[in-house]
């Protein structure tokens, strides 16, 4: 009987033990709970926060980032976020927020930037903690890279140098130097020293919305992309005397005569002339692609093709633009079949004395 007793004392103890566990978890349950809504309350509004944030950059950095930045937060970032406080952006609800919509991986990644940038500005001027999103979840898928073969890339200068005007000529500086679009469209003639055969980078201009004008667009001329975009390139004897003989004293801009070159236009010129040659239809960019990689199949080493192009990591050079062709693989291929080859040959030999 004694041990019977016993035996309920502990089921009874073990009981109240269990239920004092269980009461003491959702108290503290309860207790977080209550020390999340506490600082959600106190939190200032995410969205807030990136308008101050975005004031902010509209004086320090470039025009057309800033209006690049407030049109995503107009278009996607406000309606995403709006009831949200600067202590609900975590990376998980993030992730929800935007698998939930169907805007493009590009989009997506651009708004975790605009995000952590928001935070670590939320963490400089309102004394909350930052904690960076990392972008794990929005994977940007890599585009074949296309470039000019090698039978479009003969038709097309057999093309440009016929006739050849200064538009035309454009296009063969930039198949030469991997120029960007916009970086030959505001390119102008005290840019090329004719006698060191030297061609500087020092601006770019391109079409961007402006705010409170009479026009939705303007033609926004700027420094380039990036500190290492400001670039000098050698040109070859050949390119610079094509130049020289469309240089005009009163000539300010290369393509044009006192202002720059409308990329639009500009890039419909290079359409046509594809569109001449019956080539297939072409971006712009795919100038920049040819001529990289053009470079590589000629020996180039990676660190000078990374500062022609204006990169400032040698790894985006190798990763975005060297494009080996079948050839150089097979190439590459034959020689490594000549050595095997070389082996057998010394092995037979061996073998026979």
């Amino acid at each position: 009987m004694p041990e019977k007793s016993k035996c309920k004392k502990d089921l009874k103890c073990k009981g109240e033990k269990y239920v004092c566990n269980e009461e003491r978890e959702n108290l503290s349950y309860k207790q977080k709970e209550t020390q999340n809504i506490n600082e959600t309350e106190h939190s200032p509004e995410f969205c807030r926060v990136m308008e101050e944030w975005l004031q902010q950059i509209a004086r320090t950095r470039k025009y057309s980032t800033y209006i690049k930045y407030e049109k995503l937060y107009n278009c996607h970032v406000k309606k995403l976020f709006a009831e949200d406080s600067i202590t609900r952006i975590t990376g998980s609800y993030v992730k929800e927020k935007l698998f939930s919509s169907d805007i493009s991986a590009p989009t997506k990644q651009n708004i975790l930037i605009l995000i952590n940038q928001t935070l670590q500005y939320a963490e400089d001027y309102h004394g909350c903690q930052a904690v960076l999103i990392k972008n794990r979840f929005v994977k940007k898928k890599r585009k074949p890279v296309v470039i000019l073969n090698r039978t479009e890339q003969i038709r097309l200068l057999r093309f440009l140098h016929h006739n050849t005007n200064i538009s035309k000529a454009g296009i063969i500086l930039c198949l030469s130097t991997g120029l960007r679009l916009g970086e030959v469209c505001a390119l102008k003639w005290t840019d090329i020293d004719m006698e060191q055969m030297l061609l500087h980078v020092n601006r770019t201009v391109q079409r961007i919305e402006i705010k409170n004008g009479f026009t939705k667009t303007a033609l926004l001329e700027t420094a380039p992309k990036s500190a290492f975009s400001f670039r000098e390139i050698p040109m070859s004897k050949s390119l610079t005397a094509l130049l020289a003989a469309f240089k005009k004293d009163e000539q300010g801009y290369v393509l044009c005569t006192d202002k720059p070159m409308e990329p639009r236009t500009y890039q419909n010129h290079f359409k046509s002339y594809l569109k001449a040659i019956g080539s297939t239809d072409y971006n712009f960019h795919t100038l920049r692609h040819t001529f990289a990689t053009n470079c590589i199949d000629n020996g180039m080493d990676i660190k000078s093709l990374s500062e022609i192009l204006g990169h400032s990591d040698v790894q985006i050079t190798l990763n975005r633009y060297v494009h080996p062709t079948m050839d150089t693989k097979r190439k590459y291929m034959d020689t490594l079949s000549s050595i095997y080859g070389q082996f057998c040959e010394q092995k037979n030999e061996e073998l026979q004395y």
